[in-house]
């Protein structure tokens, strides 16, 4: 469960960035907050990702958990939404999880309020069986598994693409950009219908004063 309603949005929101960045290919799964056992036959040996992507197996399969032996393997990416109440869990349980166990290529940690991270965001790449910090470029840190870019706004994690340096829009967002576009695309409608019923009492003022003649 998200500790804050700031740490819910940024669980759901990268969760929907990413499976809408995604959308296109079958082979790319985007989950998160949901259990993950990679030990089998032992129900005590789980992981709970805040988000996590699998390249290399179907989007499409109903998974009410996920099943590290059964994939075949891990995550290659995981993000924390990470409090101080999660701190030493997410800095040394998982840290040591991710890195020796499930080999997670990319760890990223996010601190949303800033309460114990400095800086607020930060990630790992696993080179040689050991985690490397993820040096920033322009702010940003980049994702070698994602091709893409992380970056705090305020309380936020947002995602860009590195081609056009543009964030990925929230499901919040993109849904009120086709709202805008519609509302645009009625209002140029109802500018066209005028225009038209202008013309059509234009041509009857024509037909009247031909009528009268």
């Amino acid at each position: 469960m998200a500790e804050t309603p700031t740490h819910g949005r940024n669980l759901t929101n990268l969760i929907g960035v990413l499976r809408t960045w995604f959308a296109d290919d079958p082979q790319v799964y985007v989950s998160g907050n949901n259990l993950m056992y990679y030990v089998p036959g032992d129900k005590n040996r789980h992981v709970a990702p805040d988000v996590f992507v699998v390249k290399g197996i179907p989007k499409d399969k109903q998974r009410d958990y996920y099943l590290v032996w059964e994939e075949g393997f891990a995550p290659q990416l995981i993000i924390e939404i990470t409090s101080p109440s999660t701190k030493k869990e997410d800095l040394e349980t998982k840290y040591r999880l991710y890195r020796d166990t499930l080999r997670v290529q990319e760890y990223f940690l996010f601190d949303p309020y800033g309460e114990y991270l400095r800086p607020k965001l930060q990630g790992y790449r696993l080179q040689r069986c050991q985690y490397v910090r993820i040096k920033q470029v322009a702010g940003r840190l980049p994702s070698e598994v994602l091709s893409l870019e992380f970056e705090t706004a305020g309380d936020d994690l947002r995602v860009s693409n590195p081609a056009t340096s543009a964030w990925l829009q929230t499901p919040e967002e993109a849904l009120a950009a086709k709202n805008k576009a519609l509302a645009a695309k009625d209002e140029a409608l109802a500018a066209k219908d005028d225009e038209i019923a202008g013309l059509r009492d234009q041509l009857d003022s024509l037909r009247r004063g031909d009528a009268a003649e």
